[in-house]
Protein backbone atom coordinates (compact mmCIF):
# COMPACT_ATOMS: atom_id res chain seq x y z
CA UNK A 1 0.00 0.00 0.00
CA UNK A 2 3.03 2.28 0.17
CA UNK A 3 2.67 2.90 -3.55
CA UNK A 4 -0.93 4.05 -3.10
CA UNK A 5 0.09 6.39 -0.28
CA UNK A 6 2.75 7.75 -2.62
CA UNK A 7 0.07 8.19 -5.25
CA UNK A 8 -2.01 10.22 -2.80
CA UNK A 9 0.91 12.60 -2.33
CA UNK A 10 0.65 13.51 -6.01
CA UNK A 11 -2.70 15.12 -5.19
CA UNK A 12 -0.98 17.76 -3.04
CA UNK A 13 -1.12 20.52 -5.72
CA UNK A 14 -4.85 19.85 -6.11
CA UNK A 15 -5.78 19.59 -2.44
CA UNK A 16 -8.41 22.33 -2.82
CA UNK A 17 -10.19 20.36 -5.56
CA UNK A 18 -9.85 17.14 -3.56
CA UNK A 19 -11.22 18.63 -0.34
CA UNK A 20 -14.02 20.37 -2.21
CA UNK A 21 -14.98 17.11 -3.90
CA UNK A 22 -15.01 15.23 -0.60
CA UNK A 23 -16.99 18.00 1.08
CA UNK A 24 -19.60 18.02 -1.69
CA UNK A 25 -19.79 14.23 -1.55
CA UNK A 26 -20.44 14.32 2.20
CA UNK A 27 -23.02 17.06 1.67
CA UNK A 28 -24.80 14.94 -0.97
CA UNK A 29 -25.00 11.91 1.32
CA UNK A 30 -26.19 13.97 4.30
CA UNK A 31 -28.78 15.79 2.18
CA UNK A 32 -30.18 12.46 0.99
CA UNK A 33 -30.12 11.12 4.57
CA UNK A 34 -31.95 14.19 5.88
CA UNK A 35 -34.44 14.11 2.98
CA UNK A 36 -35.55 10.52 3.59
CA UNK A 37 -35.50 10.81 7.38
CA UNK A 38 -37.54 14.02 7.32
CA UNK A 39 -39.89 12.63 4.66
CA UNK A 40 -40.49 9.51 6.75
CA UNK A 41 -41.25 11.57 9.83
CA UNK A 42 -43.44 14.01 7.86
CA UNK A 43 -45.53 11.25 6.28
CA UNK A 44 -45.97 9.43 9.56
CA UNK A 45 -46.75 12.65 11.43
CA UNK A 46 -49.35 13.78 8.90
CA UNK A 47 -50.94 10.35 9.11
CA UNK A 48 -51.18 10.60 12.87
CA UNK A 49 -52.53 14.14 12.65
CA UNK A 50 -55.05 13.07 10.02
CA UNK A 51 -56.76 10.67 12.40
CA UNK A 52 -56.35 12.89 15.45
CA UNK A 53 -59.11 15.30 14.56
CA UNK A 54 -59.70 18.81 13.24
CA UNK A 55 -58.01 20.61 16.13
CA UNK A 56 -54.79 18.65 15.76
CA UNK A 57 -54.76 19.27 12.01
CA UNK A 58 -55.07 23.01 12.53
CA UNK A 59 -52.31 23.02 15.13
CA UNK A 60 -49.86 20.97 13.04
CA UNK A 61 -47.22 22.96 11.08
CA UNK A 62 -47.22 21.48 7.57
CA UNK A 63 -45.17 24.24 5.97
CA UNK A 64 -41.83 23.99 7.78
CA UNK A 65 -41.24 20.25 7.17
CA UNK A 66 -42.54 20.60 3.60
CA UNK A 67 -40.03 23.39 3.02
CA UNK A 68 -37.34 21.20 4.58
CA UNK A 69 -38.15 18.36 2.17
CA UNK A 70 -37.87 20.73 -0.81
CA UNK A 71 -34.66 22.22 0.54
CA UNK A 72 -32.91 18.89 1.06
CA UNK A 73 -34.13 17.58 -2.31
CA UNK A 74 -32.73 20.64 -4.09
CA UNK A 75 -29.52 20.55 -2.06
CA UNK A 76 -28.98 16.89 -2.92
CA UNK A 77 -29.27 17.54 -6.65
CA UNK A 78 -27.02 20.61 -6.62
CA UNK A 79 -24.39 19.01 -4.37
CA UNK A 80 -24.30 15.84 -6.46
CA UNK A 81 -23.90 17.79 -9.71
CA UNK A 82 -21.22 20.09 -8.27
CA UNK A 83 -19.46 17.13 -6.69
CA UNK A 84 -19.28 15.31 -10.02
CA UNK A 85 -17.78 18.37 -11.67
CA UNK A 86 -15.18 18.89 -8.95
CA UNK A 87 -14.30 15.18 -8.65
CA UNK A 88 -13.72 14.82 -12.37
CA UNK A 89 -11.69 18.02 -12.49
CA UNK A 90 -9.44 16.67 -9.72
CA UNK A 91 -9.21 13.31 -11.50
CA UNK A 92 -8.26 14.82 -14.86
CA UNK A 93 -5.68 17.09 -13.27
CA UNK A 94 -4.09 14.16 -11.47
CA UNK A 95 -4.17 12.06 -14.63
CA UNK A 96 -2.35 14.80 -16.52
CA UNK A 97 0.23 15.06 -13.74
CA UNK A 98 0.67 11.29 -13.59
CA UNK A 99 1.41 11.18 -17.31
CA UNK A 100 3.93 14.02 -17.03
CA UNK A 101 5.61 12.40 -14.02
CA UNK A 102 5.74 9.07 -15.84
CA UNK A 103 7.26 10.59 -18.97
CA UNK A 104 9.74 12.66 -16.96
CA UNK A 105 10.82 9.53 -15.10
CA UNK A 106 10.97 7.38 -18.21
CA UNK A 107 12.97 9.74 -20.42
CA UNK A 108 16.27 9.51 -18.46
CA UNK A 109 16.12 5.71 -18.72
CA UNK A 110 16.02 5.64 -22.51
CA UNK A 111 17.44 4.00 -24.44
CA UNK A 112 19.91 1.90 -22.44
CA UNK A 113 17.82 1.62 -19.28
CA UNK A 114 14.84 0.29 -21.23
CA UNK A 115 16.73 -2.09 -23.49
CA UNK A 116 15.37 -5.19 -21.77
CA UNK A 117 11.73 -4.08 -21.70
CA UNK A 118 9.00 -5.24 -24.05
CA UNK A 119 7.48 -2.33 -25.93
CA UNK A 120 3.95 -3.60 -25.35
CA UNK A 121 4.51 -3.88 -21.59
CA UNK A 122 5.87 -0.33 -21.45
CA UNK A 123 2.83 0.83 -23.39
CA UNK A 124 0.57 -0.98 -20.92
CA UNK A 125 2.27 0.70 -17.95
CA UNK A 126 2.12 4.15 -19.51
CA UNK A 127 -1.48 3.88 -20.72
CA UNK A 128 -3.57 1.20 -18.99
CA UNK A 129 -1.91 1.31 -15.57
CA UNK A 130 -1.84 5.10 -15.43
CA UNK A 131 -5.47 5.31 -16.58
CA UNK A 132 -6.37 2.87 -13.81
CA UNK A 133 -4.52 4.97 -11.24
CA UNK A 134 -6.31 8.06 -12.53
CA UNK A 135 -9.53 6.58 -11.10
CA UNK A 136 -8.02 6.08 -7.64
CA UNK A 137 -9.44 9.26 -6.15
CA UNK A 138 -12.83 9.02 -7.84
CA UNK A 139 -13.49 5.33 -7.17
CA UNK A 140 -11.46 4.49 -4.05
CA UNK A 141 -10.09 7.35 -1.95
CA UNK A 142 -13.06 9.71 -2.24
CA UNK A 143 -15.79 7.11 -1.47
CA UNK A 144 -13.85 5.93 1.58
CA UNK A 145 -13.36 9.44 2.99
CA UNK A 146 -16.96 10.43 2.25
CA UNK A 147 -18.27 7.28 3.91
CA UNK A 148 -16.13 7.77 7.03
CA UNK A 149 -17.15 11.41 7.52
CA UNK A 150 -20.82 10.95 6.66
CA UNK A 151 -21.19 7.80 8.79
CA UNK A 152 -19.97 9.61 11.89
CA UNK A 153 -22.33 12.55 11.33
CA UNK A 154 -25.35 10.32 10.65
CA UNK A 155 -24.65 8.06 13.64
CA UNK A 156 -24.27 11.16 15.81
CA UNK A 157 -27.58 12.50 14.49
CA UNK A 158 -29.34 9.25 15.40
CA UNK A 159 -27.61 9.23 18.80
CA UNK A 160 -29.19 12.62 19.56
CA UNK A 161 -32.59 11.02 19.03
CA UNK A 162 -31.59 7.83 20.83
CA UNK A 163 -28.14 6.51 21.81
CA UNK A 164 -29.35 2.98 21.05
CA UNK A 165 -30.40 3.99 17.51
CA UNK A 166 -27.07 5.75 16.93
CA UNK A 167 -25.15 2.68 18.09
CA UNK A 168 -27.25 0.34 15.94
CA UNK A 169 -26.77 2.51 12.86
CA UNK A 170 -23.03 2.80 13.47
CA UNK A 171 -22.77 -0.99 13.87
CA UNK A 172 -24.60 -1.58 10.59
CA UNK A 173 -22.44 0.97 8.76
CA UNK A 174 -19.25 -0.60 10.13
CA UNK A 175 -20.32 -4.08 8.99
CA UNK A 176 -21.40 -2.86 5.53
CA UNK A 177 -18.58 -0.32 5.15
CA UNK A 178 -15.65 -2.21 6.68
CA UNK A 179 -16.28 -5.93 7.11
CA UNK A 180 -17.94 -6.52 3.73
CA UNK A 181 -15.36 -4.42 1.78
CA UNK A 182 -12.47 -6.18 3.56
CA UNK A 183 -13.98 -9.52 2.59
CA UNK A 184 -14.26 -8.28 -1.01
CA UNK A 185 -10.65 -7.11 -0.88
CA UNK A 186 -9.43 -10.47 0.41
CA UNK A 187 -11.42 -12.42 -2.16
CA UNK A 188 -10.54 -10.10 -5.04
CA UNK A 189 -6.85 -9.49 -4.34
CA UNK A 190 -5.56 -12.44 -6.35
CA UNK A 191 -7.90 -12.19 -9.38
CA UNK A 192 -7.41 -8.40 -9.50
CA UNK A 193 -3.63 -8.80 -9.58
CA UNK A 194 -3.95 -11.57 -12.16
CA UNK A 195 -6.16 -9.34 -14.33
CA UNK A 196 -3.58 -6.54 -14.29
CA UNK A 197 -0.74 -8.92 -15.19
CA UNK A 198 -2.78 -10.69 -17.89
CA UNK A 199 -3.85 -7.40 -19.46
CA UNK A 200 -0.22 -6.29 -19.62
CA UNK A 201 0.87 -9.63 -21.12
CA UNK A 202 -1.91 -9.63 -23.68
CA UNK A 203 -1.20 -6.05 -24.76
CA UNK A 204 2.51 -6.82 -25.07
CA UNK A 205 1.75 -9.92 -27.17
CA UNK A 206 -0.66 -7.98 -29.38
CA UNK A 207 1.86 -5.18 -29.96
CA UNK A 208 4.59 -7.72 -30.75
CA UNK A 209 2.33 -9.62 -33.13
CA UNK A 210 1.25 -6.47 -34.98
CA UNK A 211 4.82 -5.22 -35.29
CA UNK A 212 6.07 -8.64 -36.40
CA UNK A 213 3.08 -9.66 -38.50
CA UNK A 214 5.12 -10.02 -41.69
CA UNK A 215 7.58 -12.40 -39.99
CA UNK A 216 4.77 -14.37 -38.33
CA UNK A 217 3.02 -14.86 -41.66
CA UNK A 218 6.26 -15.72 -43.43
CA UNK A 219 7.14 -18.36 -40.82
CA UNK A 220 3.53 -19.61 -40.64
CA UNK A 221 3.59 -18.80 -36.92
CA UNK A 222 0.57 -16.51 -36.73
CA UNK A 223 -1.59 -19.39 -35.48
CA UNK A 224 0.70 -20.04 -32.53
CA UNK A 225 0.70 -16.35 -31.61
CA UNK A 226 -3.10 -16.24 -31.92
CA UNK A 227 -3.37 -19.24 -29.59
CA UNK A 228 -1.10 -17.49 -27.11
CA UNK A 229 -3.26 -14.36 -27.17
CA UNK A 230 -6.43 -16.47 -26.92
CA UNK A 231 -5.05 -18.28 -23.86
CA UNK A 232 -4.23 -14.97 -22.16
CA UNK A 233 -7.66 -13.63 -23.12
CA UNK A 234 -9.41 -16.71 -21.68
CA UNK A 235 -7.47 -16.40 -18.43
CA UNK A 236 -8.30 -12.69 -18.28
CA UNK A 237 -12.01 -13.38 -18.80
CA UNK A 238 -11.93 -15.97 -16.01
CA UNK A 239 -10.34 -13.45 -13.64
CA UNK A 240 -12.86 -10.79 -14.65
CA UNK A 241 -15.77 -13.20 -14.09
CA UNK A 242 -14.46 -13.93 -10.61
CA UNK A 243 -14.15 -10.20 -9.93
CA UNK A 244 -17.71 -9.66 -11.17
CA UNK A 245 -18.96 -12.43 -8.86
CA UNK A 246 -17.12 -10.87 -5.92
CA UNK A 247 -18.59 -7.47 -6.80
CA UNK A 248 -22.06 -9.03 -6.80
CA UNK A 249 -21.36 -10.60 -3.42
CA UNK A 250 -20.26 -7.24 -2.00
CA UNK A 251 -23.32 -5.41 -3.32
CA UNK A 252 -25.70 -8.13 -2.09
CA UNK A 253 -24.07 -8.29 1.33
CA UNK A 254 -24.25 -4.51 1.66
CA UNK A 255 -27.96 -4.50 0.75
CA UNK A 256 -28.60 -7.31 3.21
CA UNK A 257 -26.93 -5.44 6.07
CA UNK A 258 -28.81 -2.25 5.13
CA UNK A 259 -32.13 -4.10 5.11
CA UNK A 260 -31.47 -5.83 8.41
CA UNK A 261 -30.44 -2.55 10.03
CA UNK A 262 -33.58 -0.81 8.79
CA UNK A 263 -35.78 -3.67 10.03
CA UNK A 264 -33.99 -3.64 13.40
CA UNK A 265 -34.85 0.04 13.76
CA UNK A 266 -38.58 -0.78 13.78
CA UNK A 267 -38.72 -2.82 17.02
CA UNK A 268 -36.15 -0.53 18.60
CA UNK A 269 -38.26 2.49 17.68
CA UNK A 270 -41.36 0.75 18.98
CA UNK A 271 -39.70 0.05 22.32
CA UNK A 272 -38.52 3.64 22.56
CA UNK A 273 -42.02 4.91 21.74
CA UNK A 274 -43.57 2.61 24.35
CA UNK A 275 -41.12 4.04 26.88
CA UNK A 276 -42.25 7.54 25.79
CA UNK A 277 -38.69 8.43 24.82
CA UNK A 278 -39.67 9.26 21.24
CA UNK A 279 -42.90 10.08 19.45
CA UNK A 280 -44.46 7.51 17.14
CA UNK A 281 -43.59 9.27 13.83
CA UNK A 282 -39.91 9.20 14.80
CA UNK A 283 -39.98 5.43 14.19
CA UNK A 284 -40.41 6.17 10.46
CA UNK A 285 -37.59 8.71 10.69
CA UNK A 286 -35.28 6.05 12.14
CA UNK A 287 -36.24 3.38 9.60
CA UNK A 288 -36.04 5.51 6.45
CA UNK A 289 -33.01 7.41 7.74
CA UNK A 290 -31.21 4.11 8.34
CA UNK A 291 -32.02 3.01 4.79
CA UNK A 292 -30.67 6.28 3.37
CA UNK A 293 -27.52 6.16 5.51
CA UNK A 294 -26.21 3.12 3.67
CA UNK A 295 -25.80 5.17 0.49
CA UNK A 296 -22.54 6.36 2.06
CA UNK A 297 -21.02 2.87 2.28
CA UNK A 298 -22.60 1.32 -0.83
CA UNK A 299 -19.56 2.06 -3.10
CA UNK A 300 -17.02 0.65 -0.62
CA UNK A 301 -17.12 -3.08 -1.55
CA UNK A 302 -16.40 -2.20 -5.18
CA UNK A 303 -13.79 0.36 -4.09
CA UNK A 304 -11.95 -2.16 -1.92
CA UNK A 305 -12.12 -4.71 -4.73
CA UNK A 306 -10.46 -2.22 -7.08
CA UNK A 307 -7.80 -1.55 -4.47
CA UNK A 308 -5.85 -4.71 -5.28
CA UNK A 309 -5.61 -4.01 -9.00
CA UNK A 310 -4.74 -0.37 -8.37
CA UNK A 311 -2.00 -1.37 -5.94
CA UNK A 312 -0.52 -3.64 -8.62
CA UNK A 313 -0.74 -0.88 -11.23
CA UNK A 314 0.92 1.58 -8.85
CA UNK A 315 3.70 -0.92 -8.18
CA UNK A 316 4.27 -1.46 -11.91
CA UNK A 317 4.42 2.28 -12.62
CA UNK A 318 6.56 3.27 -9.64
CA UNK A 319 8.91 0.30 -10.09
CA UNK A 320 9.68 1.68 -13.52
CA UNK A 321 10.03 5.28 -12.35
CA UNK A 322 12.18 4.35 -9.34
CA UNK A 323 14.89 2.82 -11.47
CA UNK A 324 18.05 4.88 -11.28
CA UNK A 325 18.98 6.42 -14.63
CA UNK A 326 21.97 4.80 -16.33
CA UNK A 327 23.79 8.15 -16.25
CA UNK A 328 23.90 10.51 -13.26
CA UNK A 329 23.14 14.10 -14.24
CA UNK A 330 25.22 16.99 -12.86
CA UNK A 331 23.37 19.98 -11.44
CA UNK A 332 24.59 22.26 -14.24
CA UNK A 333 26.91 22.30 -17.24
CA UNK A 334 30.15 24.26 -17.57
CA UNK A 335 30.48 26.89 -20.32
CA UNK A 336 30.90 25.54 -23.83
CA UNK A 337 34.62 25.24 -24.65
CA UNK A 338 36.12 27.25 -27.51
CA UNK A 339 37.36 24.13 -29.34
CA UNK A 340 35.48 20.86 -29.48
CA UNK A 341 38.23 18.28 -29.74
CA UNK A 342 37.10 14.85 -28.58
CA UNK A 343 39.38 12.65 -26.49
CA UNK A 344 38.96 9.25 -24.84
CA UNK A 345 41.71 7.92 -22.56
CA UNK A 346 41.47 4.33 -21.32
CA UNK A 347 37.68 4.37 -21.52
CA UNK A 348 35.73 1.23 -20.64
CA UNK A 349 31.97 0.81 -20.74
CA UNK A 350 29.90 -2.05 -19.37
CA UNK A 351 26.12 -2.35 -19.61
CA UNK A 352 24.19 -3.34 -16.45
CA UNK A 353 24.18 -7.10 -16.02
CA UNK A 354 26.68 -7.70 -18.82
CA UNK A 355 29.48 -10.19 -18.18
CA UNK A 356 31.95 -8.45 -20.48
CA UNK A 357 32.57 -4.76 -21.22
CA UNK A 358 31.22 -3.34 -24.46
CA UNK A 359 34.25 -1.03 -24.67
CA UNK A 360 37.61 -1.79 -23.04
CA UNK A 361 40.57 0.58 -22.74
CA UNK A 362 39.63 2.86 -25.62
CA UNK A 363 42.19 5.56 -26.47
CA UNK A 364 40.91 7.85 -29.18
CA UNK A 365 41.49 11.49 -30.15
CA UNK A 366 39.39 13.28 -32.78
CA UNK A 367 40.18 16.88 -33.66
CA UNK A 368 37.45 19.41 -34.34
CA UNK A 369 36.36 19.20 -37.97
CA UNK A 370 37.95 15.78 -38.54
CA UNK A 371 36.09 12.98 -40.35
CA UNK A 372 36.57 9.51 -38.86
CA UNK A 373 35.13 6.14 -39.86
CA UNK A 374 34.65 3.58 -37.08
CA UNK A 375 34.93 0.14 -38.66
CA UNK A 376 33.97 -3.18 -37.13
CA UNK A 377 31.69 -6.17 -37.30
CA UNK A 378 28.36 -6.32 -35.46
CA UNK A 379 28.92 -6.38 -31.71
CA UNK A 380 32.38 -4.82 -31.94
CA UNK A 381 31.33 -1.79 -29.84
CA UNK A 382 30.54 0.80 -32.50
CA UNK A 383 27.06 1.64 -31.21
CA UNK A 384 28.35 1.58 -27.63
CA UNK A 385 30.81 4.31 -28.61
CA UNK A 386 27.89 6.47 -29.76
CA UNK A 387 25.99 5.69 -26.55
CA UNK A 388 29.02 6.90 -24.61
CA UNK A 389 29.34 10.12 -26.60
CA UNK A 390 25.61 10.88 -26.25
CA UNK A 391 25.66 10.10 -22.51
CA UNK A 392 23.14 7.29 -22.87
CA UNK A 393 25.54 5.04 -20.96
CA UNK A 394 28.33 5.94 -18.50
CA UNK A 395 31.92 4.75 -18.75
CA UNK A 396 33.20 2.77 -15.79
CA UNK A 397 36.88 3.59 -16.27
CA UNK A 398 39.04 6.17 -18.00
CA UNK A 399 38.24 9.74 -18.97
CA UNK A 400 36.16 11.11 -21.83
CA UNK A 401 36.42 14.82 -22.64
CA UNK A 402 35.17 17.25 -25.22
CA UNK A 403 37.13 20.47 -25.50
CA UNK A 404 38.93 19.42 -22.32
CA UNK A 405 35.66 19.18 -20.34
CA UNK A 406 34.74 15.82 -18.84
CA UNK A 407 31.57 14.43 -20.42
CA UNK A 408 30.34 13.49 -16.95
CA UNK A 409 30.33 17.20 -16.01
CA UNK A 410 27.95 18.11 -18.85
CA UNK A 411 24.21 17.63 -18.57
CA UNK A 412 22.85 15.16 -21.08
CA UNK A 413 20.60 17.66 -22.88
CA UNK A 414 23.45 20.17 -23.18
CA UNK A 415 25.84 17.53 -24.49
CA UNK A 416 23.36 16.13 -27.00
CA UNK A 417 22.74 19.65 -28.32
CA UNK A 418 26.22 19.35 -29.86
CA UNK A 419 25.38 16.20 -31.82
CA UNK A 420 23.17 15.24 -34.73
CA UNK A 421 22.59 11.56 -35.44
CA UNK A 422 21.62 10.04 -38.78
CA UNK A 423 21.05 6.31 -38.51
CA UNK A 424 19.82 3.38 -40.57
CA UNK A 425 16.58 3.30 -38.57
CA UNK A 426 14.67 6.55 -38.90
CA UNK A 427 11.95 7.26 -36.34
CA UNK A 428 9.06 8.73 -38.32
CA UNK A 429 6.08 9.85 -36.25
CA UNK A 430 2.49 9.76 -37.42
CA UNK A 431 1.69 13.28 -38.52
CA UNK A 432 2.83 15.60 -41.28
CA UNK A 433 6.19 16.18 -42.90
CA UNK A 434 6.28 19.53 -41.13
CA UNK A 435 5.71 17.89 -37.74
CA UNK A 436 8.57 15.48 -38.30
CA UNK A 437 10.95 18.21 -39.45
CA UNK A 438 10.13 20.50 -36.53
CA UNK A 439 11.31 17.81 -34.12
CA UNK A 440 14.83 18.85 -35.06
CA UNK A 441 14.21 22.59 -34.63
CA UNK A 442 10.81 23.62 -33.27
CA UNK A 443 11.31 27.31 -34.09
CA UNK A 444 12.19 26.74 -37.77
CA UNK A 445 10.14 28.72 -40.30
CA UNK A 446 9.05 27.48 -43.73
CA UNK A 447 12.13 28.93 -45.40
CA UNK A 448 14.41 26.92 -43.10
CA UNK A 449 12.35 23.78 -43.69
CA UNK A 450 12.55 24.11 -47.47
CA UNK A 451 16.29 24.80 -47.28
CA UNK A 452 16.74 21.61 -45.26
CA UNK A 453 14.67 19.67 -47.79
CA UNK A 454 16.78 21.07 -50.63
CA UNK A 455 19.94 20.01 -48.80
CA UNK A 456 18.53 16.49 -48.36
CA UNK A 457 17.33 16.45 -52.00
CA UNK A 458 13.77 15.86 -50.86
CA UNK A 459 12.25 19.21 -51.86
CA UNK A 460 10.95 18.04 -55.27
CA UNK A 461 9.23 15.07 -53.67
CA UNK A 462 7.52 17.31 -51.08
CA UNK A 463 6.44 19.86 -53.71
CA UNK A 464 4.80 17.06 -55.68
CA UNK A 465 2.68 16.06 -52.70
CA UNK A 466 -0.83 17.62 -52.64
CA UNK A 467 -0.36 18.88 -49.09
CA UNK A 468 3.27 19.92 -49.41
CA UNK A 469 4.81 20.26 -45.96
CA UNK A 470 1.45 19.38 -44.43
CA UNK A 471 1.23 16.00 -46.17
CA UNK A 472 0.63 13.09 -43.82
CA UNK A 473 3.40 10.50 -43.65
CA UNK A 474 1.38 7.68 -42.05
CA UNK A 475 2.13 5.49 -39.07
CA UNK A 476 5.92 5.02 -38.79
CA UNK A 477 6.28 6.74 -42.18
CA UNK A 478 4.17 4.15 -44.00
CA UNK A 479 3.58 6.57 -46.91
CA UNK A 480 7.32 7.06 -47.47
CA UNK A 481 9.78 4.75 -49.18
CA UNK A 482 12.94 3.68 -47.39
CA UNK A 483 15.03 6.22 -49.29
CA UNK A 484 12.55 9.04 -48.66
CA UNK A 485 12.54 8.24 -44.94
CA UNK A 486 16.35 8.38 -44.86
CA UNK A 487 16.38 11.71 -46.68
CA UNK A 488 13.82 13.02 -44.21
CA UNK A 489 16.25 12.15 -41.41
CA UNK A 490 18.94 13.96 -43.39
CA UNK A 491 16.69 17.04 -43.62
CA UNK A 492 16.31 16.93 -39.86
CA UNK A 493 20.09 16.82 -39.56
CA UNK A 494 20.35 19.85 -41.85
CA UNK A 495 18.05 21.79 -39.53
CA UNK A 496 20.32 21.09 -36.56
CA UNK A 497 23.49 23.10 -37.09
CA UNK A 498 25.47 21.08 -34.55
CA UNK A 499 29.28 20.74 -34.47
CA UNK A 500 29.18 16.92 -34.52
CA UNK A 501 27.50 14.63 -37.03
CA UNK A 502 27.19 10.97 -36.04
CA UNK A 503 26.39 8.55 -38.86
CA UNK A 504 25.18 5.07 -37.91
CA UNK A 505 25.28 3.19 -41.23
CA UNK A 506 22.65 5.53 -42.74
CA UNK A 507 22.87 3.94 -46.22
CA UNK A 508 22.39 0.35 -45.04
CA UNK A 509 19.69 -1.40 -47.05
CA UNK A 510 19.42 1.26 -49.79
CA UNK A 511 19.71 0.35 -53.45
CA UNK A 512 22.88 1.62 -55.22
CA UNK A 513 21.17 4.54 -56.98
CA UNK A 514 19.38 5.76 -53.84
CA UNK A 515 22.57 5.29 -51.84
CA UNK A 516 24.55 7.40 -54.31
CA UNK A 517 21.98 10.22 -54.13
CA UNK A 518 21.95 9.99 -50.34
CA UNK A 519 25.75 10.20 -50.12
CA UNK A 520 25.84 13.26 -52.37
CA UNK A 521 23.36 15.01 -50.09
CA UNK A 522 25.30 13.84 -47.05
CA UNK A 523 28.57 15.24 -48.37
CA UNK A 524 27.21 18.79 -48.36
CA UNK A 525 25.82 18.34 -44.87
CA UNK A 526 29.10 16.97 -43.46
CA UNK A 527 31.20 19.94 -44.53
CA UNK A 528 32.61 22.00 -41.65
CA UNK A 529 31.47 19.46 -39.07
CA UNK A 530 33.21 16.80 -37.05
CA UNK A 531 31.90 13.57 -38.55
CA UNK A 532 32.07 10.15 -36.92
CA UNK A 533 30.63 7.41 -39.10
CA UNK A 534 30.26 3.79 -38.03
CA UNK A 535 30.07 0.99 -40.56
CA UNK A 536 31.03 -2.61 -41.19
CA UNK A 537 31.61 -2.03 -44.92
CA UNK A 538 34.68 -0.80 -46.77
CA UNK A 539 32.74 0.69 -49.67
CA UNK A 540 33.31 4.37 -50.40
CA UNK A 541 36.41 4.59 -48.20
CA UNK A 542 39.22 6.63 -49.77
CA UNK A 543 42.90 5.99 -49.08
CA UNK A 544 43.29 9.22 -47.09
CA UNK A 545 40.23 8.59 -44.89
CA UNK A 546 40.99 8.00 -41.23
CA UNK A 547 39.73 4.60 -40.10
CA UNK A 548 39.46 3.29 -36.54
CA UNK A 549 38.71 -0.43 -36.33
CA UNK A 550 37.04 -1.99 -33.28
CA UNK A 551 36.99 -5.66 -32.32
CA UNK A 552 35.44 -6.97 -29.10
CA UNK A 553 35.30 -3.46 -27.68
CA UNK A 554 38.96 -2.62 -28.32
CA UNK A 555 40.71 -0.51 -30.93
CA UNK A 556 42.76 -2.85 -33.12
CA UNK A 557 43.68 -0.37 -35.87
CA UNK A 558 43.83 3.42 -36.28
CA UNK A 559 45.21 5.22 -39.31
CA UNK A 560 44.69 6.15 -42.95
CA UNK A 561 42.76 3.57 -44.89
CA UNK A 562 45.30 3.39 -47.72
CA UNK A 563 48.15 2.55 -45.34
CA UNK A 564 46.09 0.14 -43.25
CA UNK A 565 44.86 -1.92 -46.17
CA UNK A 566 48.40 -2.30 -47.49
CA UNK A 567 49.69 -3.70 -44.21
CA UNK A 568 49.16 -6.99 -42.41
CA UNK A 569 46.59 -5.92 -39.82
CA UNK A 570 42.86 -6.58 -39.49
CA UNK A 571 41.89 -3.84 -41.96
CA UNK A 572 44.14 -5.40 -44.59
CA UNK A 573 42.63 -8.84 -43.99
CA UNK A 574 39.12 -7.41 -44.23
CA UNK A 575 40.06 -5.60 -47.44
CA UNK A 576 41.42 -8.79 -49.01
CA UNK A 577 38.28 -10.70 -48.02
CA UNK A 578 36.18 -8.02 -49.67
CA UNK A 579 38.24 -8.20 -52.87
CA UNK A 580 37.87 -11.97 -52.92
CA UNK A 581 34.11 -11.73 -52.47
CA UNK A 582 33.86 -9.26 -55.35
CA UNK A 583 35.50 -11.79 -57.69
CA UNK A 584 32.65 -14.17 -57.06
Amino acid sequence: MRDLIRLLRLYAPYRVWVLAGIGLGVLTVLANFALLALSGWFLAATGVVGVAGYAAQNAFNFFTPAAGVRFFATLRVLARYAGRLVDHEATFRLLARLRMVAYAGLEPLAPVGLAGERGGDLLSRLVADIDRLGDFFLRVASPFMIAAAAALVMALGFAIVSPEAGLLLLLGLVVAGVAVPLASLGLGRRPAGAAVALQATMRADLVDSVQGMAELLTCNASGAMAERVDAASAALLAAQRRLAAIAGFGAAAGLLVAGLTMLAMLPLGGALADAHRIAGPVIALLALGAMAAFEAVAPLPAAFQLLGGMADSARRVFDLLDRPPPVAEPASSPPRPARLDLRLDGVSLRYPGAAHPALAGIDLAIAEGEHVTILGRSGAGKTSLFNLLLRFAPHEAGTATIGGVDLAAIRGDDLRSLFTVVSQTTAIFAGTLRDNLLLARPDADDAALWHALETARLADFVRARPGGLDSLVGEAGAKLSGGEARRLSLARAALRATPFLLLDEPTEGLDPLTEAEFRRALAGLAARRTVIAITHRLDHLADDDRVVMLAEGRIVADGRFGALRQGAGPVARLSRLREMSLRF
